[in-house]
C-alpha cells in the first residue's frame, strides 16, 4: 500500500439543518511531513472526541479506490482527497484484506488497526449529500481506524508495510458487515469472536457483547 495524501483540518462552526454544528471533517490535503502523536495527526483538529478521536481513533484512513464510486454517484469529476473526512487516503487498502490488530510502519511511525468507522450525518454534510451516510454503511466501505503504537513522522508517497498480525482476528469488511449487514451469515461467529478480540477497541467489544444478547 501507498500513501497518497496527508489531510488535516481545524474545527469550524456550520449550519446544517437549522443548526450550529462544529466539526472536523473538512479535512484537505497538506505537504511535508507530518509528526503522528498518539491521540491525533500533526495540525488536525477532532471536534467530537467521543466518536472520532482518542487513542483508538487516533488516525482514521480511506482507500482512494473508492474515490471513482462516490464521483460516479455525486456526478463529480474529481473529488478532493480528505473529501471523507480521512486523515490518509491509501493506495490498496481494501477492507476485507485489513484485519483488526494489524501493524503497519509508514514513515517512521507504526499504527495499528483498532475497528471500522461508523460513518454520521457529517459525512453527509462533507459531501453535500444527505444519504451519504446510508450509502457508505451499504457499500461496507467504511475505511480504517488507527491507534498509534509509535509515534513518529510520515509524509506524502511512503510505503506502509504491514509488520505484524493478530492471532485469529477480523477482517475489518467482516466486522462491519457483522453490525450492518442483515444478510451477513456468519454475524453471531464474528461477533463472539469480537467481544473476546483484544486489539479491537474496548468501544467496540461492548457493541459486541450487547449485539449477541439480542440475537
Amino acid at each position: 500500500m501507498k500513501l497518497l495524501s496527508i489531510n488535516v483540518s481545524k474545527k469550524v462552526d456550520c449550519e446544517y439543518r437549522g443548526k450550529t454544528v462544529t466539526t472536523g471533517i473538512f479535512k484537505k490535503p497538506v505537504q511535508g511531513k507530518l509528526f503522528v502523536g498518539k491521540n491525533n495527526l500533526e495540525g488536525d483538529e477532532q471536534a467530537d472526541l467521543k466518536n472520532h478521536g482518542g487513542k483508538d481513533m487516533a488516525i482514521y484512513a480511506f482507500s482512494n479506490d473508492h474515490y471513482p464510486y462516490w464521483e460516479d454517484l455525486l456526478g463529480r469529476k474529481s473529488l478532493k482527497y480528505g473529501a471523507f473526512g480521512e486523515n490518509l487516503t491509501v493506495e490498496g487498502l481494501r477492507e476485507q484484506n485489513i484485519f483488526v490488530g494489524d501493524q503497519f510502519r509508514i514513515g517512521s511511525c507504526i499504527l495499528e488497526v483498532s475497528q471500522p468507522r461508523i460513518p454520521c450525518f457529517k459525512l453527509s454534510m462533507a459531501l453535500d449529500n444527505d444519504a451519504a451516510a446510508k450509502i457508505l454503511t451499504s457499500s461496507f466501505n467504511c475505511g480504517v481506524y488507527f491507534r498509534v503504537i509509535k509515534e513518529g513522522h510520515i509524509k506524502e508517497g511512503d510505503s506502509i508495510c504491514k509488520i505484524a498480525e493478530a492471532p485469529n482476528s477480523i477482517d475489518i469488511r467482516s466486522m462491519f458487515r457483522a453490525f450492518f449487514d442483515k444478510q451477513f451469515p456468519d454475524t453471531k461467529q464474528v461477533l463472539q469472536a469480537a467481544s473476546q478480540l483484544q486489539p479491537l477497541s474496548k468501544e467496540w467489544r461492548e457493541k459486541a457483547v450487547r449485539r449477541l444478547s439480542k440475537l
